[in-house]
């Protein structure tokens, strides 16, 4: 289930790979792409998924991914030469939760829609 959503996400970012690593949009436009076309495939449904530590690694992999080609490579101050951004940074950089949060939260909305349903 969550490897054949990882397959759409992929497909969905290779779409809109250029968008992304493009320096013409701001930052902020670029999150939003991925927040609304790319994520929102990845995690539809996600509110049954049975997660592993595997899969959670998965996705965040997928999510670090993405997040690197928007913020792109960052120049160090010391060295001057061109290095990946680092996860922490990362995480900072997005100011959102990450797919793994997103992916609890909307567990618990569901539980809870699942046990305000039983009160009927």
């Amino acid at each position: 289930m969550i490897k054949n959503r990882l397959k759409l996400g992929n497909a969905d970012y290779y779409l809109v790979q250029n968008l992304l690593s493009s320096s013409f949009l701001s930052k902020n436009l670029k999150t939003k792409i991925y927040r609304t076309i790319i994520l929102l495939v990845v995690l539809y449904g996600c509110e049954t998924w049975l997660l592993t530590l595997k899969e959670v690694c998965r996705l965040r992999v997928f999510e670090n991914r993405a997040l690197r080609r928007i913020f792109g490579p960052k120049r160090d101050e010391v060295t001057g030469q061109w290095r990946k951004v680092h996860n922490e940074k990362l995480n900072d950089l997005y100011c959102s939760p990450d797919i793994a949060r997103v992916i609890k939260s909307r567990r618990m909305g569901w539980a809870g829609h699942v046990a305000h349903m039983g009160e009927r």
